[in-house]
């Protein structure tokens, strides 16, 4: 058998139990491409708004990107796991356990299955329908700021910002909470749902104009939710610098 019969026959065998392999290239991975816009942005700060328990920070330190991040997790075993993620590692900072959003107080999250679909706003049919796993079982209360009431506390010392907002349907709401914060961000990575997922949330096209009304230009997109019965794209990551 010569190399490129090894090599199909390799690949055929990975496929019959589900593994697809690729020449690792930073270049060609989601958050390598991301990185390099960071870099060439000189963004120096990233507030991980809805953290989770770590995921998109350790990918971040994975693909090499050095500088400050902040996170923000408003959910208890979420926001555990967290604190041991990030445990030892001086450039990353982890906000008091909170929400944010467009006002000051205490909110009630709903607690998904699969965690990382929890969400302030209720969910609807058409998320349950394609992502069974993710309905509520329970609820949790916290404590609600808004960016800008922490504004000085994280922007002072940074000459580069970007924000990241991956709060489930409550992006807007994080957004009216910023309006101070926007006017000193660089960039903005933002979860954006093609079609309702929750209750009462704003859909992509008015998030892009309300960021381009703010001075800020598309400048990457990527798919963060995939219907996998029929491939239907539900969410996307949306990358915007100010030029």
């Amino acid at each position: 058998m010569n190399i490129k019969s090894t090599k199909k026959f390799i690949k055929k065998l990975m496929h019959s139990i589900g593994i697809e392999a690729y020449r690792y290239d930073p270049t060609t991975t989601q958050f390598g491409r991301f990185v390099a816009a960071l870099q060439s942005f000189n963004i120096d700060l990233i507030l991980d708004i809805g953290a989770n328990e770590g995921q998109f920070g350790e990918s971040l330190r994975e693909s090499g990107y050095s500088g400050e991040i902040v996170s923000f997790e408003p959910l208890k075993t979420a926001y555990d796991n967290l604190l041991s993620v990030s445990n030892g590692d001086k450039n990353w900072l982890v906000h008091a356990r909170c929400a944010v959003g467009d006002c000051t107080g205490e909110i009630e999250i709903n607690i998904s299955a699969n965690s990382v679909s929890s969400s302030v706003l209720p969910m609807l049919d058409s998320h349950m329908q394609a992502a069974p796993n993710a309905g509520y079982i329970g609820k949790d209360k916290c404590d609600l700021i808004t960016l800008d009431s922490v504004l000085l506390a994280y922007f002072k010392t940074s000459k580069s910002v970007l924000l990241k907002i991956d709060t489930q349907g409550y992006e807007w709401q994080v957004l009216d909470g910023a309006m101070d914060a926007i006017q000193n961000t660089r960039g903005v990575l933002i979860e954006m749902s093609l079609i309702p997922l929750y209750e009462g949330q704003k859909l992509w096209q008015d998030i892009i104009k309300r960021l381009e009304s703010e001075g800020f230009i598309l400048w990457a997109l990527q798919p963060a939710f995939i219907d996998p019965k029929n491939g239907r794209t539900l969410q996307l990551d949306g990358l915007f610098f100010r030029p």
